[in-house]
């Protein structure tokens, strides 16, 4: 917004690098807009295993998750980090994660009467069923619409995620779309070396799957189609397995022949990955946005990805191949088409990369901080209406609404 002082962010969060997953990797490109900007960043986040040392950071203490060891609960005392946020002197609190660190961090916004904001990543309702506990998705939505409806935004990474919490009951849901860059991951990476260094030859077709170790990912399915593949057909097929997670060793101990887990990438490693494969195969329908699959694009990759909401709005008409969500029959047929058509491979290649051409990190953050210095504008309007106005707008942000789909 022209005119506008530099900002300066308070971002909360329960993820953050070194932890390595989309919501994490995000928010450190936030903060590095943020500055690039003129602004100043504090960010509180859970403390790591591994060093990383950065004064913009309060690492707050925690324990790894149960179903989730890679990642670390912290609960820090709200009060405390109340005081810190008063002495950097936010203009703005995003919160993005609604747990220990998110939670805290909602309540010192409030204690301070700062303008809040908050972002939705994670489909966590979702995740609830495939770790055996649907039966609490009602309270945990009840939950979410609570957290977000404290803030004056929820950001939602797509419009069909938008769409589904506005039915929810979540109010001023605005959309924080996702970059990628596209010189970064480019098929200029393309290694024939790192390529034979993983035991492919110039004739053979590699599929890869991006991404995090886990149950709700659906990597089963990649690993069903791809043993069927080899079955089927005679070309010289092999599967990267790049990440890791939870469900690691069991998927290794069920993956057929010519499967390779390589771990968890990260920079220009990972670039050269990328358009080192071939094709991605990407089965999760859980995603809010998907950002494994416009690097993969960028990278020059043909796509194939389930045909949900936030996939498809990534995936315009010819820019990838859809298959049925949860079915292994329609997976394998689209990932036979493309091992057996190599024209088609290439078309996809040529169309992914240029989608990913018109999603330029630059144009997100136009958006996002335009609505960032909106939020502040009104925040400060209502103080200048006096505290009778303040009251009552935060007893209606704060209400659990009677939506649509409120027990869903």
């Amino acid at each position: 917004m022209s005119g506008a002082p530099p900002l300066r962010l308070a971002i909360v969060t329960d993820t953050f690098p070194p932890q390595i997953n989309g919501v994490a990797g995000t928010l450190a490109r936030l903060m590095d807009a943020v500055e690039r900007r003129g602004g100043t960043v504090h960010v509180e986040a859970p403390a790591s295993p591994e060093p990383w040392r950065d004064l913009r950071i309060h690492r707050s203490a925690g324990l790894p998750f149960w179903a989730y060891p890679q990642l670390r609960i912290a609960c820090p005392n709200h009060r405390r980090m109340a005081r810190r946020l008063s002495a950097f002197r936010p203009s703005l609190v995003h919160v993005a994660t609604p747990f220990g660190i998110g939670w805290a961090g909602r309540a010192a916004a409030h204690r301070l009467a700062l303008p809040l904001v908050t972002s939705y990543h994670t489909s966590f309702s979702a995740y609830l069923r495939f770790y055996g506990a649907s039966a609490l998705e009602p309270t945990a939505w009840r939950y979410l619409r609570w957290f977000h409806n404290g803030g004056r935004r929820t950001f939602a990474p797509s419009q069909a995620i938008a769409d589904d919490l506005q039915w929810r009951g979540f109010s001023d849901v605005r959309i924080w779309g996702r970059g990628v860059d596209v010189s970064h991951f480019a098929p200029r990476h393309r290694s024939e070396a790192r390529r034979r260094s993983l035991g492919a030859t110039d004739q053979t077709l590699v599929l890869t799957y991006v991404g995090r170790l886990a149950a709700e990912k659906r990597i089963d399915l990649v690993l069903d189609a791809f043993r069927q593949l080899r079955l089927r057909h005679r070309q010289d097929l092999a599967l990267w397995i790049i990440g890791d997670g939870p469900d690691a060793t069991r998927l290794a101990s069920i993956a057929p022949p010519g499967t390779r887990f390589l771990g968890a990438h990260r920079g220009t490693d990972l670039a050269e990955l990328y358009a080192s494969a071939d094709i991605l195969a990407f089965p999760s329908s859980t995603e809010t946005f998907g950002n494994v699959v416009l690097e993969a694009m960028a990278s020059g990759l043909a796509v194939v990805a389930p045909d949900t909401g936030p996939t498809t709005e990534l995936t315009p008409l010819g820019s990838a191949l859809t298959f049925r969500s949860d079915s292994v029959p329609s997976l394998l047929q689209q990932l036979e088409r493309l091992v057996q058509d190599a024209p088609l491979r290439a078309c996809l290649s040529i169309t992914a990369r240029s989608t990913a051409m018109g999603r330029t990190w630059d144009r997100i953050w136009d958006d996002l901080f335009a609505e960032y210095h909106r939020t502040i504008a009104e925040h400060d309007e209502r103080n200048r209406q006096g505290p009778a106005s303040r009251t009552a707008s935060r007893a209606i942000s704060a209400r659990v609404p009677n939506a649509p789909g409120a027990s869903s």
